[in-house]
């Protein structure tokens, strides 16, 4: 799903909280307008723009009513900082993917999906919280990983001003030691114009971070 709808989406308060509450339990449109303090129709609004944009679904019970209820798992990041603004959704992986060789820069002990499969509930109580301390850490890391981007950047920034395009810079930079060095790989790499690049390249040339050689750039 695009993030931006779901920026949107999730920026009325009412809506939010309507997740909230379902997160908990199925719910009828008059459970939630109570729970809102809000009129029924107003809900019913809410409700119909959740469902079209795939977050909510509805089901029927013996008596006609209609129980809301959410879909599927759905995870929204969005970043801010003085050098960039993003925000990216993403649905849950399959539990049997695959994460061999997948995360070269931790380790994570996995097991397969036959190893991991039961029904036992003390087993999966602590499959839970296994999972639970790696949610931890894995957020500790990107926490750690992005002090350590905003570092970098910063970096750059004494070396070029605050009025720099330093991300474009350090994108530059990185796409010279993962290619062969060629401006047009370069560009590739980084997904530029290879007339932003070259200015760049140049730039960072005489700045003294790269050198050419043989039509080639390396990093000094």
């Amino acid at each position: 799903m695009d993030s931006a709808v779901l920026l949107d989406l999730l920026g009325n308060e009412n809506r939010r909280r309507i997740l909230r509450l379902l997160s908990h339990k199925s719910c009828y449109v008059t459970e939630i307008s109570e729970y809102l303090g809000v009129s029924p129709k107003a809900v019913i609004d809410h409700l119909r723009k959740l469902e079209e944009a795939g977050l909510i679904e509805s089901t029927t019970d013996g008596t006609r009513r209609k129980y809301f209820r959410i879909s599927r798992s759905l995870r929204l990041e969005v970043s801010v900082s003085p050098y960039g603004f993003g925000a990216k959704s993403a649905y849950p992986a399959s539990p049997g993917l695959d994460m061999t060789g997948r995360c070269p820069h931790l380790s994570i002990e996995v097991e397969t999906a036959n190893e991991s499969d039961t029904d036992d509930l003390s087993e999966l109580a602590g499959e839970f919280g296994r999972l639970q301390e790696l949610d931890r850490e894995l957020s500790l890391a990107q926490r750690w990983v992005h002090g350590r981007m905003e570092d970098v950047l910063s970096r750059i920034d004494e070396r070029f001003g605050p009025e720099a395009d330093s991300r474009f810079y350090a994108e530059i930079l990185a796409a010279v030691v993962e290619t062969d060095g060629s401006p047009e790989a370069i560009a590739a790499g980084v997904q530029g114009s290879n007339e932003s690049v070259e200015r760049a390249l140049s730039r960072l040339d005489d700045a003294g971070f790269l050198e050419r050689e043989n039509g080639r750039f390396v990093v000094r």
